[in-house]
């Protein structure tokens, strides 16, 4: 079989060395929530502030107990809204269904969901990083084996007459 010309062979071999030097230098990073918060609003005083309110705001109505007062409060008109639906104003009715009860009851239980999914999305992110990171080692430490199998072949053709090592 015909030996392919060395020209071929050096600029994959110097693509394959450049992608090996690449990934022994990687470093993998875990990006949490709270290093993002800057890319929304800014890292300015004003931007942390919002920042901040918005995650309060946020956390304090996406929970269950958000949602138990809001059906309190929702149930309080109910009855005002019941008479005028029986004596003929729909349109009250519906609107205490629409807007008093689904937007005001169902956004913390929407909100809770929501926390709930992102919570296990970011324990998965966080085994995932892990997995990743083990995995790249692993990585890192079988390059550098290939590199030094690599130098033992070549001292062993340097040393075998004809400058091959089988046979």
């Amino acid at each position: 079989m015909a030996e392919k010309p060395e020209t071929s062979e050096a600029p994959r071999r110097r693509l394959s060395d450049r992608n090996q030097s690449r990934a022994a230098a990687h470093v993998p990073r875990l990006v949490r929530s709270r290093e993002v918060h800057a890319d929304v609003h800014g890292s300015s005083v004003l931007g942390q502030f919002n920042s901040r309110l918005a995650v309060l705001i946020t956390k304090s109505v996406g929970t269950m107990w958000a949602a138990y007062v809001f059906a309190l409060l929702a149930l309080i008109s109910f009855p005002n809204a019941m008479m005028a639906f029986l004596h003929g104003d729909t349109v009250t009715g519906i609107s205490w269904i629409s807007q008093a009860f689904l937007q005001l009851v169902l956004l913390p239980i929407i909100l809770v969901g929501q926390n709930v999914i992102s919570a296990s999305q970011d324990a998965r992110a966080e085994a995932d990083h892990e997995t990743l990171t083990a995995l790249h080692t692993m990585n890192v430490r079988q390059l550098q084996m290939l590199e030094q199998q690599e130098k033992i072949l070549e001292i062993l053709q340097q040393r075998t007459p004809g400058g091959s090592a089988a046979g």
